[in-house]
């Protein structure tokens, strides 16, 4: 099989699969483990997939920039905020992560919740100024400008002297295997930081996230209290989620 051939294989089977087994591959096409490496390798490189351990798995399209990521799936984002608003108490304290998501989670909130929020994204804090009941906390430091949230050791540290009831938190990624992932190693350092300081942690994710991988891991599944999706409860990933014991939280 030609190069060209072996690529169009791996693209077609890690959509209809949402992953590429080395091994597997290897065996079935009769060639070297290193081979199918190699093709992985070079897909990673065009942004066409995300290697991992022993393979491949599809990648985020949440990767690109902040001003990109408005324009994908904004009712995704719309059900997902939705649902997230709802677990928001009156009187009650909130970490909120930046990001699109987030982002639609702000405006989303009721303009006079009584309520305490912290966050660590400029964008957050200026959607939440005409919230006339929300006290705001915004943590400082570096401004990660893909994102629009600060990251970086002042922020982690800023992180580590507040708390919360509840942290809504942004991923790419989320995966069974490869758990909840991020494209940067400072901002996924950030988002433990901000889980760590609340009660509860739930992620928001739109269906374009689910089953796919970013390069950077934030938290394994147990360290998360839920997931809020408006993925098809009948999707394998999300029934796959379910079976490891994570609370699916249906967003429509």
């Amino acid at each position: 099989m030609l190069a060209a051939e072996r690529r169009e294989y791996l693209l077609d089977l890690l959509a209809r699969t949402g992953k590429v087994v080395a091994k597997d591959v290897a065996a079935e096409l009769g060639i070297s483990e290193d081979s199918v490496r190699r093709d992985l390798r070079d897909l990673a490189a065009e942004g066409l997939c995300q290697r991992v351990y022993g393979g491949a798995l599809p990648v985020s399209p949440a990767v690109v920039d902040y001003d990109a990521r408005q324009a994908v799936a904004p009712d995704g984002k719309r059900k997902v905020a939705s649902a997230a608003v709802g677990l928001v108490q009156p009187g009650g304290s909130l970490i909120l992560d930046g990001g699109t998501t987030a982002l639609a989670v702000a405006r989303a909130l009721p303009k006079g919740l009584v309520c305490t929020v912290i966050t660590h994204s400029p964008t957050i804090a200026a959607a939440l100024l005409d919230h006339p009941q929300a006290e705001l906390f915004l943590l400082g430091g570096r401004v990660f400008k893909h994102s629009a949230v600060t990251c970086g050791a002042a922020a982690v540290e800023a992180a580590q002297n507040v708390s919360a009831d509840l942290c809504l938190l942004g991923v790419t990624g989320v995966h069974p295997e490869a758990g909840l992932t991020t494209g940067d190693a400072e901002e996924a350092a950030m988002k433990r930081a901000l889980s760590a300081r609340a009660a509860d942690t739930y992620i928001l994710a739109s269906s374009e996230k689910i089953g796919t991988a970013s390069q950077f891991r934030v938290l394994p599944w147990e360290k998360v209290s839920g997931l809020i999706t408006d993925a098809d409860p009948d999707d394998t990933v999300v029934g796959e989620l379910k079976a490891l014991g994570v609370e699916v939280l249906a967003a429509s």
